[in-house]
């Protein structure tokens, strides 16, 4: 179980936040982590700036030219884990997968992580997603 793979919404604010998170975790780099959005609203856009600014707060490193990429079929083959980042990306997620790559797929935490486009509150979904972040590599760390 190698390769992650987080979704939200629109891919601008919490996966790649998750994405970025994941990888400074994976301090070993033994991880192929990324991100994507189950709609194509946002395609191509960067990530929102209220994220990159939280990520310089804390010092995470991000990829500045990352553009938002809606989850396609490859991807359900490609990844063997598939993040929804609250229960409505599961939803969604389930529906295009139509049973076949269900048993990939997994809800990101309790509750799932508000969405910051909304809230504005970039510091709760830091801490949520670090939390949950470190809780998925610790459940990768145990399947391998």
């Amino acid at each position: 179980m190698n390769k992650v793979v987080f979704v939200c919404l629109g891919n601008i604010c919490r996966s790649p936040m998750a994405e970025f998170i994941m990888k400074a975790l994976d301090q070993d780099g033994s991880l192929h982590i990324e991100s994507r959005a189950t709609s194509s609203w946002e395609h191509g856009n960067p990530v929102h700036q209220g994220t990159q600014k939280i990520l310089r707060k804390y010092a995470v490193s991000f990829d500045s030219s990352k553009g938002s990429q809606q989850i396609s079929q490859s991807d359900f083959e490609f990844f063997d884990l598939i993040v929804g980042m609250d229960e409505s990306n599961v939803e969604d997620l389930l529906q295009v997968s139509a049973g076949r790559y269900d048993d990939k797929i997994k809800l990101f935490r309790p509750g799932g992580v508000p969405d910051p486009w909304y809230t504005g509150d970039f510091e709760e979904t830091y801490n949520l997603v670090t939390a949950a972040c470190q809780d998925w590599l610790q459940w990768i760390r145990d399947r391998q």
